[in-house]
């Protein structure tokens, strides 16, 4: 029974920061505020109150509608909340988490379970705006980095870990994030290739080589998949936007590699 008080406790956890997600997503892109600006209705403008912003409850008791414009509301961010919920569940029933864990201080277990609820939240957001609007927020890459170099000096220095392969893939990408900043996105007219590069070793090392190996296989094949199918509905003379995102893609499939991993390690 603690058990599942647990669980149920971190899927709501989830749905928590599922609610903010769907905040970010849509304001980030617009270089608006997400941490003191109350939230609002984009249709009227209204804030919104406590009752208003209940995961999950209060989209299901407005009926998917704004409570004070009546406009509906999108149901992926019903979705959002729903999913990011049930990856945090996931990830903390395939690192064997429980009350137990927590009570017995497992320090080790428990900073890599924050720290991949963390990474799994900046995947989220990228993921959120990168399917809308084909582009990786460097500002979530750059929390990216930060969580990543703070977890790499707490297994250095705590831990005892050999990390130093590690350091040179940190080292590349702060590089090329400098670059990037002071020279390419000025020459270049879309930096989204670049964007790709600096994701792609955020998760190589988080995730390790392995993990990051099937995470891009995963992507290819469902690239491949989409772009098979995108054929498929053009020859049935229908219009289909040519742009793929691989932002997207890759996050999904990282989140899913990265649990499956754990799942698999923690019972073997």
């Amino acid at each position: 029974m603690e058990q599942i008080i647990f669980y149920f406790l971190i899927f709501c956890i989830g749905t928590l920061f599922g609610s903010f997600f769907t905040l970010a997503v849509y304001r980030l892109p617009l270089h608006q505020d997400i941490t003191h600006k109350r939230s609002y209705c984009p249709n009227c403008n209204h804030k919104l109150g406590f009752w208003d912003m209940i995961p999950i409850l209060s989209y299901l008791a407005l009926r998917g509608k704004c409570r004070y414009c009546k406009e509906k509301i999108r149901i992926r961010y019903l979705l959002l909340e729903i999913l990011t919920g049930t990856i945090f569940l996931l990830f903390a029933m395939s690192l064997n988490f429980s009350f137990e864990t927590v009570a017995t201080l497992e320090t080790s277990k428990l900073v890599y379970l924050l720290v991949g609820l963390l990474y799994f939240a900046g995947l989220i957001i990228i993921a959120g705006i990168d399917k809308e609007r084909f582009t990786i927020q460097k500002s979530v890459i750059l929390y990216e980095t930060i969580l990543i170099t703070g977890y790499m000096i707490y297994l250095y220095i705590v831990e005892k870990a050999n990390i130093h392969r590690y350091v040179i893939s940190l080292l590349l990408l702060i590089t090329l994030m400098i670059i990037d900043n002071k020279y390419l996105k000025k020459k270049i007219e879309c930096p989204y290739v670049v964007e790709i590069l600096e994701l792609s070793i955020i998760m190589a090392i988080f995730s390790y080589p392995i993990g990051y190996i099937i995470t891009v296989f995963l992507t290819l094949v469902a690239i491949g998949i989409k772009n098979i199918l995108t054929k498929f509905r053009q020859n049935n003379k229908t219009s289909y936007s040519k742009k793929i995102p691989i932002g997207f893609y890759l996050t999904t499939f990282n989140i899913i590699t990265i649990i499956v991993i754990n799942w698999v390690a923690c019972r073997w």
